[in-house]
């Protein structure tokens, strides 16, 4: 699963590339759960009438959906990624998928440790020609018991085995699995699309992607990080 993103550095590219203005609270570059990112959802009052309103905006938020009846924010630790098998029904996840909360993660890379050597290797995986990669999420807003409207998102991921790249990483014995990245041209139809539609983009990416090795460790904050997702 995928705990460690770097979001988009350069502004300019959520015009570019996903054609919304970039978030006014950006977030942090690099990225782990808790930290606050951005996601890309459809307009709030994309449905109003109004030509002035844009058909997608770009929001700050947690890495690590909150559900709406979670007591505190500390669940982000477990809920970054969604199995796409199991979304429907899992407790954190399931009113965001029926609701058809759909989100994007504008992302430059992200990383997943290679165990072929019989150690953790953390490698960074981003788009061949260096174009950011637009993941699949669903998106939440949870009041908190203070009264704050907090946003918060996590990456859908699939079963990743038979994927060229992909299944290189994790432990020998564990089921691999990616996240769903969108190929460009479907992101619209992903952001409109109803829940009853929802599985049909759940699927591994068929782009090209490439994987450097990396020596950087997690931030202390994250050192003792569960390293499978608890499927909540």
């Amino acid at each position: 699963m995928c705990s460690h993103y770097q979001a988009l550095k350069e502004q300019d590219k959520y015009r570019r590339f996903f054609g919304v203005e970039p978030p006014a609270e950006p977030g942090r570059f690099d990225l782990w759960p808790g930290y606050r990112g951005a996601f890309i959802r459809r307009h709030a009052q994309a449905d109003a009438g109004d030509e002035a309103v844009p058909p997608r905006e770009a929001l700050a938020g947690l890495f690590g959906l909150v559900p709406h009846w979670s007591q505190d924010s500390r669940i982000v630790k477990h809920t970054y990624n969604a199995r796409s098998e199991t979304v429907a029904q899992k407790p954190s996840f399931r009113d965001a998928w029926r609701k058809a909360q759909h989100c994007i993660i504008a992302a430059d890379a992200f990383f997943e440790p290679d165990w072929r050597s019989g150690k953790a290797v953390p490698t960074r995986i981003s788009g061949a020609e260096g174009e950011p990669l637009g993941i699949a999420g669903l998106w939440s807003c949870w009041r908190s018991p203070s009264g704050e409207f907090v946003h918060s998102y996590t990456m859908l991921t699939v079963n990743a085995d038979a994927h060229p790249l992909m299944r290189l990483f994790h432990k020998p014995a564990d089921e691999k699995r990616m996240l769903v990245i969108l190929p460009p041209q479907r992101y619209g139809d992903w952001l409109q699309a109803p829940a009853a539609d929802s599985m049909a983009f759940m699927r591994p990416y068929d782009g090209l992607l490439q994987c450097t090795a990396q020596t950087t460790q997690a931030p202390a904050d994250q050192i003792d990080h569960p390293s499978a997702l608890k499927d909540c």
